[in-house]
């Protein structure tokens, strides 16, 4: 009865161990397959959504630790799942990237204008209020605080359009639209405090 025994705790542990075996290949081939698919994507992923790729990164860190073990099985138990994060990852990125390159096209059309329209807002403003400062009497509705706020507001839309024309050399169009845009609605609320509309 023993020897039975014995004959059979030996045979399951060969089957155990043949079955490990068999299952090792297919495991090392699921986990190069998702290193090279994620490699494929990640630069991409890195840029545009990087918080999935990090979660894609620990999924397929804790498949290979499964592997390292010789835990074939759970290696190809979440195999299935791993592949359809990555497929999800780089679907996501695309996206992400599709979107910012729309975003770019818009704000380079958007820039044409606004680099041709805030500059001479501003020079009319500034020459504005040049001649205010200069005024004995200042118009209806209009205070000496009001001027020294335009002044103070002119000085910081020079700075911010420094940054815009420095973001659209670079090709930053989006930023530079975005601080464009900054000065135009800064000039606007001034010109509308001096009693001189919107001036566009």
């Amino acid at each position: 009865m023993n020897k039975q025994f014995t004959w059979l705790l030996t045979t399951l542990a060969a089957l155990l161990l043949f079955g490990c075996s068999m299952d090792k290949g297919p495991a090392e081939q699921a986990v190069a397959s998702a290193e090279t698919s994620l490699a494929a994507v990640r630069d991409m992923a890195q840029k545009y959504v990087p918080d999935q790729l990090q979660a894609v990164e620990t999924q397929l860190g804790t498949v290979k630790d499964s592997l390292a073990k010789g835990d074939y099985k759970a290696v190809l138990a979440a195999a299935p799942a791993l592949t359809t994060a990555i497929s999800s990852l780089k679907d996501a990125a695309a996206q992400k990237q599709a979107e910012a390159e729309a975003a770019l096209n818009k704000a380079k059309e958007d820039w044409g204008p606004l680099s041709t329209d805030v500059p001479k807002m501003v020079a009319s403003l500034k020459t504005h209020v040049d001649e205010l400062s200069k005024a004995h009497h200042l118009p209806k509705g209009v205070t000496k605080k009001d001027v020294e706020s335009a002044k103070s507001g002119l000085t910081t839309m020079d700075s911010t359009w420094t940054d815009a024309t420095n973001a659209s050399t670079s090709g930053d169009f989006v930023t530079a639209v975005s601080k464009a845009q900054a000065v135009k609605d800064q000039a606007t609320q001034i010109m509308q405090s001096l009693k001189m509309g919107s001036g566009s």
